[in-house]
């Protein structure tokens, strides 16, 4: 499934095609000079705004051959993102490698403690570094200042390793990232966050593969009902959905679909969070 809303230019070196204001117009400029230093970069790119715009920017300031963008495919990424990334790297003409990781092998991700995430970043920069290193380039990940005020020890664990977090450097917020995507026509400007799936368990819940497909399913065939912004949270045989608070009436009214949808990928009980979505909600 495709997610977003507008096509780029088939020219993805051409310059935005809107002017940021004075405060935008800085923080991309500071951004572009941090990607010039670099000369060299190794992008970590999941495919949603953030990492988009930052692969996006720095393909434009550096050219194709020196901003190269790597996906980390395993159980925890969901299908539909895998594919945005593989259409997002055709239509902006990416340097893209999607490379296989296996976070599911270690047992101190699989226990799912409150240090998960370290564990798979540290399992992602094992594969990018020696990429990295062979280019002579610096490993970027698309953090911005937002995410600095939640559980992010994935962080942690990528900054231990000597990556770099340009966006975040520049001063940048998820809204700044959103309006200068929208500026330089990128569709991710407004799609929705999509973390790992293992972030859909509750701490404690062990992660394997048979839950990871039955929530990357279940979350899959409510996106083709029309669902954008969601979380499916695993609790055994219960799933707990989070959409928009403004979408829960829908799903309410389309309840016979929902429940099917969900069912199907192996739940028993189907419940809806009257609270909405909350990016981070397991944290």
């Amino acid at each position: 499934m495709l997610l977003g809303v507008t096509m780029v230019p088939a020219d993805s070196t051409a310059a935005p095609l809107g002017m940021p204001d004075d405060r935008l117009a800085s923080k991309l400029a500071d951004l572009e000079g941090r990607l010039r230093s670099y000369g060299s970069v190794v992008i970590a790119f999941s495919g949603g705004a953030d990492s988009a715009f930052l692969a996006h920017t720095a393909r434009r300031v550096l050219g194709r051959e020196a901003a190269h963008c790597i996906t980390a495919i395993s159980a925890s990424l969901a299908s539909d993102e895998e594919i945005d990334c593989r259409r997002l790297a055709e239509e902006w003409d990416l340097r893209w490698t999607p490379i296989a990781t296996d976070e599911l092998a270690s047992a101190a991700y699989a226990i799912n403690d409150r240090d998960r995430c370290y564990h798979c970043k540290t399992e992602l920069m094992h594969v990018v570094e020696p990429i990295a290193v062979l280019a002579e380039a610096m490993v970027l990940l698309g953090v911005n200042v937002d995410d600095m005020g939640d559980h992010r020890p994935g962080q942690r664990a990528a900054s231990e390793r000597g990556a770099a977090f340009p966006l975040l450097d520049a001063g940048m917020t998820k809204t700044d990232i959103r309006a200068l995507s929208r500026l330089a026509g990128l569709r991710t400007w407004d799609k929705p966050a999509a973390a790992c799936l293992a972030s859909r368990l509750p701490y404690g819940a062990p992660v394997t593969l048979r839950v990871l497909t039955q929530v990357d399913k279940a979350e899959a065939s409510l996106h083709r009902l029309g669902f954008r912004q969601l979380r499916v949270r695993h609790y055994e045989d219960t799933a707990r959905i989070e959409v928009d608070v403004d979408a829960i009436a829908d799903v309410v009214a389309r309840r016979d679909e929902v429940v099917a949808a969900v069912k199907q990928a192996g739940y028993r009980y189907v419940t809806v969070d009257l609270e909405g979505f909350r990016s981070g909600n397991l944290n």
